[in-house]
């Protein structure tokens, strides 16, 4: 990962209107990307009731058919979205910010039959059926963005071992192969 677009981490409580923030972003998704986006879906911490996380609604925008980069560089950075380089492999990320506050990743994938069994959907909604994990996710993520200097590469390093936990019995539940959770960056 090559992706870092602020110097401190700030993970605070569980905001209701996180909700909203996604539901008006998948809207505003909706028109510009008209029949193209198969799916809009509201994925990591912001999506899982109760827990704490940084300020930054993720989305995962499903898309058929999957273009070149140079396409959705032009439909977003038209609609006030900055492209990130990150590295991933297929998938690209676009963030916006509102009032120079880095509010939105959007992640532009692939949809197909597998679009739903990514890891980050297992991830969120195993965490949704369980709260003693969304507390332990909660006291890693406020512990790891205390540790002075951390970078958001180090940052989201130091919670795989939870992820990959997580993951795995959400996978084993589903009578999925496990794989690693980084597999697919």
């Amino acid at each position: 990962m090559v992706w870092a677009l602020e110097d401190t981490i700030k993970i605070i409580k569980y905001d209701a209107s996180w909700i909203h923030a996604f539901q008006l972003e998948k809207s505003r998704i909706s028109s510009f990307l008209k029949g193209e986006a198969m799916a809009i879906e509201h994925v990591g911490s912001t999506s899982i009731p109760g827990q704490d996380a940084k300020p930054i609604v993720d989305i995962f925008v499903g898309v058929s058919p999957f273009k070149e980069s140079a396409y959705y560089q032009s439909v977003f950075e038209a609609e006030q979205y900055k492209y990130v380089q990150t590295g991933m492999n297929g998938r690209y990320l676009f963030s916006k910010f509102a009032n120079g506050t880095w509010t939105h990743n959007i992640h532009i994938l692939p949809y197909n039959d597998e679009f739903y069994m990514r890891n980050q959907f297992l991830f969120r909604d195993y965490l949704q059926k369980h709260p003693d994990l969304v507390r332990e996710y909660s006291e890693i993520k406020k512990r790891t963005a205390k540790i002075n200097g951390v970078t958001m590469e180090q940052y989201t390093r130091c919670k795989t071992e939870f992820i990959q936990r997580v993951v795995d019995a959400a996978r084993t539940e589903k009578g999925l192969p496990l794989q690693n959770v980084w597999e697919d960056e």
